[in-house]
């Protein structure tokens, strides 16, 4: 049975762990003196990143296509599911929502029903992904809060629709990200809450009242907050100013190093407090491809070597190409967190948020930790998982 030894990323106090398959079967305390504490990897939960679009040229609207320099090719649903799933724990995420942006009805329908028929031949990939993240259609049709999702299918929202959705994913669409502004949202809002879903705002032109209506309704999240607005707002009376100030809504923020500036990461931190924050990297399905030149959304995008993805000759971002690690890592940096307090925000933040059980280090429970490597210059490598997946 393997044996680790690690530091704890809460106490830094060395542990023995000992595991048995995906099995924690024991957990000792170890003498400091016997170690060089320095040179021991720390010992972490799984990541837990609530907005995964996808990866490695796999969008989770497009099952049977995967993106490449070449052009798209054909590939099979399960194989493109390992795909993502193995390259997102490579990066530390051991639970993630696939997330599916605005498209036609039918798109995200075949979508979800091929996605739970991948889970159904496999049902630990349900522990893995323990529900979806519809982000979108009932968006704001603005240019800016409408970010990179298609004008032609922004719509309001319909019940009808979400419950047909609903059914396709076999009652596991876990959170919906919607625009309170939208005709027919504070109601939508209220039946999703009453059915457990989490409702996030985002992709928003709100005024502050129709803040205040969808916090009333049971709103619980700004999604990727400072982020799909406009370019330029006014100075006070905005929506972001309204969702910062709100204690009632926790903030997921994108904290890749081209998302938000560092001083603006700061000012979030600052502001929403630990207990109402949680990392996300929102990887998109160009996240973790080499540095080049795509096409995705009708359009030329492009991988810089750092992974900062945008529309090719332009300065707009299309979504984000590194990953959870990265975010860690960053907002240590940053906001000038401990590496236990940044840990925390991607880890048992997002379990809280989505009423995940949260891990344990104890015998009898799963093996879902890991352990890495945090370099001088404040990366996290050298990622190593406890279970056998």
């Amino acid at each position: 049975m393997p044996r680790i030894i690690a530091r704890h990323y809460e106490t830094a106090r060395p542990l023995e762990v000992i595991v048995d398959g995906s099995t924690i079967v024991a957990v000792h305390d170890v003498d400091p003196g016997t170690y060089n504490l320095d040179e021991l990897p720390w010992i972490t939960p799984g990541f837990c990143d609530p907005q995964i679009n996808g990866a490695v040229g796999i969008s989770f609207l497009h099952p049977s296509r995967l993106l490449t320099q070449e052009g798209p090719m054909s590939i099979d649903p399960q194989e493109a599911w390992e795909r993502v799933i193995n390259t997102c724990r490579s990066h530390g995420i051991g639970i993630f929502l696939p997330t599916l942006i605005t498209a036609s009805f039918e798109t995200t329908r075949q979508a979800l029903l091929t996605w739970e028929r991948v889970c159904a031949l496999h049902p630990h990939y349900r522990q893995v992904c323990p529900g979806y993240h519809l982000e979108g259609p009932y968006l704001s049709p603005e240019d800016g809060p409408r970010g990179a999702h298609p004008r032609e299918y922004i719509r309001n929202p319909d019940w009808d629709e979400f419950q047909r959705w609903q059914e396709a994913a076999n009652g596991r669409i876990r959170m919906v990200t919607l625009a309170p502004e939208r005709p027919g949202a504070i109601p939508m809002i209220e039946k999703l809450v009453v059915t457990g879903v989490v409702v996030a705002i985002g992709h928003t032109a709100a005024t502050a009242d129709a803040i205040h209506a969808a916090v009333q309704a049971g709103a619980r999240l700004s999604t990727h907050l400072g982020n799909g607005c406009h370019a330029v707002l006014p100075r006070h009376d905005n929506y972001l100013w309204e969702q910062l100030a709100c204690d009632e809504l926790w903030a997921s923020i994108i904290c890749d190093g081209f998302h938000l500036p560092p001083a603006v990461v700061k000012c979030l931190v600052r502001a929403k407090t630990l207990e109402r924050l949680l990392l996300t990297c929102d990887a998109s399905s160009l996240a973790g491809l080499p540095a080049g030149r795509y096409q995705e959304w009708n359009t030329d995008i492009e991988i810089s070597p750092a992974g900062r993805i945008s529309v090719a000759g332009t300065p707009f971002l299309a979504g984000s190409g590194l990953f959870t690690d990265t975010c860690v890592s960053n907002v240590i940096r940053f906001a000038g967190l401990t590496l236990s307090e940044a840990i925390r925000l991607a880890t048992l933040q997002p379990r809280r948020l989505l009423g995940l059980p949260l891990p344990e280090l104890a015998p009898g429970m799963p093996a879902d930790w890991l352990t890495f490597r945090w370099d001088r210059q404040g990366a996290i490598h050298d990622i190593h998982w406890l279970n056998e997946y």
